[in-house]
């Protein structure tokens, strides 16, 4: 296993997952993918952002996309083993890159995507609310103010919430998205992961694994839940099933130990910084198993 350069952790962390809006269209965690679906599955494709390629997961297996062969991609396929799969999933991918090219090996997503395909996965906005940038200036901050809520202040001091602004001007990409998918694979399932915990869910934090500060900590695990909201508001709006990754997610945030955790802290070798390792990844996969079941 290697470390992922400082730059690409900068690049590749985003965030995000969910509240009551997930009852909207749902999917609990199941057994896993060794319990099988019961759904014929033709050809499946997968679009998203580093959590689904899973950014630093050994191994990776396409190094500018840091897409993983233990992503959660290739734990559905392996269970459903559709006649045909295409993993086009790229870490750094924002809304913007399912019909524009993000780097020389990685033509818009939606290429991959044809009237006979039948299921479809889709992860993605938290590149879209700049949730790398966010993470960098909230650990930043917290160190010279572990106590107080630096991050929450930086990004709130004109009296209005900047990054539910943001969450809230990113609901229309995250609509664009789903119809895009609809009107390239009209007759597919199509499900819309959120993002599991990357903090701990009763609002605490662990300055001395994550330098984010006391009170930074709430808010942001509530912009976290504000992000997924979103997207499952989006999904059920649109015929398309939310996939919620967070609910069970809670208790296996950044701040566990190794061995309990499904999101790796900053400094790690398991994942790209506060994104899923391979324990993170099977959860997604199972949580998209459940709701194609």
């Amino acid at each position: 296993m290697r470390s992922v350069p400082p730059g690409r952790r900068a690049r590749t962390v985003l965030a995000a997952t969910t509240t009551a809006a997930a009852a909207l269209a749902t999917a609990a965690l199941g057994a896993g993918p060794a319990a099988g679906a019961e759904t014929s599955v033709d050809r499946y494709v997968a679009l998203g952002d580093s959590f689904a390629s899973a950014a630093g997961v050994p191994d990776q297996v396409d190094s500018a996309c840091m897409r993983s062969d233990r992503n959660y991609p290739a734990l559905v396929r392996a269970s459903l083993t559709p006649t045909a799969h295409r993993d086009v999933s790229c870490g750094g991918a924002t809304t913007v890159h399912m019909t524009t090219a993000q780097n020389a090996s990685a033509p818009p997503q939606f290429e991959a995507l044809s009237a006979d395909t039948d299921v479809v996965t889709l992860t993605i906005g938290g590149n879209d609310i700049g949730f790398a940038d966010i993470i960098v200036r909230c650990v930043s901050l917290g160190l010279f103010n572990p106590f107080g809520s630096p991050c929450k202040s930086s990004y709130t001091w004109t009296g209005t919430d900047q990054l539910a602004a943001t969450i809230n001007a990113t609901a229309p990409k995250i609509a664009g998205a789903i119809d895009g998918v609809r009107q390239r694979a009209p007759h597919a399932t199509i499900l819309v992961t959120g993002y599991p915990a990357i903090l701990p869910d009763d609002g605490t934090n662990c300055p001395t694994v994550v330098s984010i500060a006391k009170g930074d900590a709430p808010w942001l695990r509530d912009t976290h839940k504000r992000l997924n909201a979103m997207i499952a508001t989006q999904a059920a709006q649109r015929g398309a099933v939310y996939v919620d990754t967070y609910t069970k997610s809670i208790g296996h945030d950044a701040c566990k130990p190794a061995g309990t955790r499904w999101m790796e802290p900053l400094f790690t070798n398991a994942a790209a910084p506060f994104h899923p390792n391979a324990a993170g990844e099977r959860a997604m996969a199972d949580a998209v198993l459940a709701a194609l079941r």
